[in-house]
C-alpha cells in the first residue's frame, strides 16, 4: 500500500478531494441552473412571454388615448363652431344697432374698446399657452384663491387658446370694420362728400390701415407681456373668475 494513499492503486487523499470538490461544484450549479430554468420567477423567460401581452396592453392603451383624443376634438370643433355662431351674430347686431344712429365719437369709441379687447384676449390666450402650472399647485393647496381656475385653464390651454386668440380676435375684427365704416360713412356726410369719390375711398382705406396698425401693433406688444409675465396674468385671470363663480353661485 502507497504512503498518503487511502488503498494501493487509488488515488491520493487530495486528488480525491479536488475530484469531490469538483463534482460537488457541477452538481450545484447544474441544480441551481434547474431551478432557475424551471421557475416563474425567472425575469428572462417571464418577460419574454409576457412581453407580447405587455405590447399588446400599451398598443391598446394607445388606441383608446387616440380615440378619445379624437372624440374630444369632434366635440369642441363643433361647440366652438356654434360659439362663434352664436357670438357672431350677437355682435352684428350689437354693432348695427349700437352705430346705426350714432355719431362718430361713439363708433370711434367702440372701435377703440373692440381692438383692446381683441389685444385683451390676444394676451390671455398666449399667457396660458405658456404658462407653467407647478407652483399654481402649490397655490391650490393652500387654498388660495383663483388658482384651481388657473390650473383648469392650464390644462386646456388647446381650447383656450382657440377661444381667445381666434374666436375673439375675428369677432373683435367683424365689429371693428362696421365701426370703421361707420367712421368712414359720417366724415363724408359731415363734409358733403360723394361716397363712391375716390377722396372717401381713400379715407376708408387711411381709418381702415390705423386701426389694422393699432391691432397689429397691439398684439405684437402684447404677445412679448404675455411670454414674460404668463404666471401673474393667468393668475389674475384665474382670481377674476374665481370671483364670478362665487357670484353665480351666491346668486343662485
Amino acid at each position: 500500500m502507497a504512503t498518503g494513499s487511502w488503498f494501493a492503486g487509488n488515488p491520493t487523499r487530495p486528488e480525491a478531494a479536488r475530484f469531490t470538490l469538483s463534482a460537488a461544484t457541477a452538481l450545484s450549479m447544474f441544480y441551481l441552473e434547474g431551478i432557475m430554468l424551471t421557475s416563474d420567477d425567472d425575469p428572462g423567460d417571464n418577460g419574454t412571454k409576457k412581453e407580447p401581452e405587455k405590447r399588446k396592453n400599451r398598443e391598446n392603451l394607445r388606441e383608446r388615448q387616440l380615440q378619445k383624443q379624437k372624440k374630444d376634438l369632434k366635440n369642441w370643433t363643433i361647440k366652438i363652431i356654434l360659439i362663434t355662431f352664436v357670438l357672431s351674430i350677437s355682435m352684428s347686431f350689437f354693432s348695427n344697432a349700437l352705430l346705426s344712429d350714432t355719431g362718430m365719437v361713439i363708433a370711434a369709441i367702440t372701435v377703440l374698446f373692440f381692438v383692446s379687447l381683441g389685444i385683451l384676449f390676444d394676451i390671455i390666450g398666449i399667457a396660458v399657452a405658456t404658462a407653467n402650472e407647478t407652483s399654481f399647485h402649490s397655490m391650490r393647496s393652500r387654498k388660495v384663491s383663483g388658482a384651481a381656475e388657473a390650473l383648469r385653464l392650464i390644462r386646456n390651454a388647446e381650447k383656450v387658446s382657440n377661444f381667445c386668440n381666434d374666436v375673439v380676435g375675428d369677432i373683435c375684427g367683424i365689429v371693428s370694420g362696421s365701426a370703421v365704416a361707420t367712421i368712414v360713412l359720417h366724415i363724408t356726410q359731415q363734409f358733403s362728400l360723394d361716397e363712391d369719390s375716390i377722396f372717401a375711398v381713400f379715407l376708408g382705406m387711411g381709418v381702415t390701415a390705423v386701426i389694422a396698425g393699432l391691432t397689429v401693433g397691439g398684439k405684437a406688444v402684447g404677445k412679448g407681456f404675455a411670454m414674460n409675465n404668463s404666471q401673474s396674468i393667468l393668475f389674475a385671470v384665474g382670481r377674476v373668475m374665481h370671483f364670478f363663480n362665487r357670484l353665480l353661485k351666491h346668486k343662485e
